[in-house]
């Protein structure tokens, strides 16, 4: 079972998302994509993600940008592998700087980004982490997050760190059979 953890004011259908999906399809294995729609409190984000790992035990993540936070998170609580596409270390601080109105660019969804949601994010950092869980996947062209601050954080983890692209990895699709060999998901089931 895969879970893709989709990122701030993103959706389930978020191209990245998409490709997987499709990916998994085409491969006889549809049935084991999860990709659900966050809501966008992160203490309720964490109930619905806890919830999909009780449903699906021994899935695999993965988590792109704040889903790459998540990712950690749960990856750590439930001894998971997480493939991570340019997370962010630590979204507390990055969207300390956007309070106030926000549109879910995928969804349209308007609310209010207030302390209470940095305070959620806080509350769901790990300490540390085990390297062997995490693949990291860091664009040096990220144009929202430092790929270096992710080198440093999942330092140990398999990395793989492209030079250029941008925050959304616009290559992605280069990259899907290396994250699903990774996760374990993905094998034909057909003979």
């Amino acid at each position: 079972m895969l879970l893709y953890i989709h990122g701030f004011n993103s959706s389930p259908h978020s191209w990245k998302a998409e490709l997987l999906r499709q990916k998994l399809e085409a491969t006889g294995c549809g049935a084991e994509f999860v990709a659900p729609a966050l809501p966008h409190r992160p203490a309720r984000a964490a109930e619905l993600l806890e919830a999909l790992a009780t449903r699906h035990p021994g899935a695999a993540l993965v988590g792109s940008s704040l889903g790459g936070y998540y990712a950690t998170w749960l990856a750590e609580r439930r001894a998971l592998k997480a493939a991570l596409i340019n997370p962010a270390v630590r979204p507390y601080d990055l969207l300390v700087g956007m309070l106030g109105p926000q549109k879910n660019f995928q969804t349209g969804q308007q609310y209010e980004l207030t302390h209470a949601h940095i305070d959620e994010l806080r509350a769901l950092e790990v300490e540390g982490i085990s390297p062997e869980r995490y693949l990291l996947l860091a664009a040096t062209g990220d144009e929202t997050l430092d790929y270096r601050q992710a080198v440093v954080r999942y330092s140990g983890c398999r990395q793989l760190i492209i030079e250029g692209s941008d925050h959304a990895l616009s290559n992605f699709g280069e990259y899907l059979d290396l994250v699903l060999d990774f996760c374990g998901v993905g094998r034909s089931q057909k003979p």
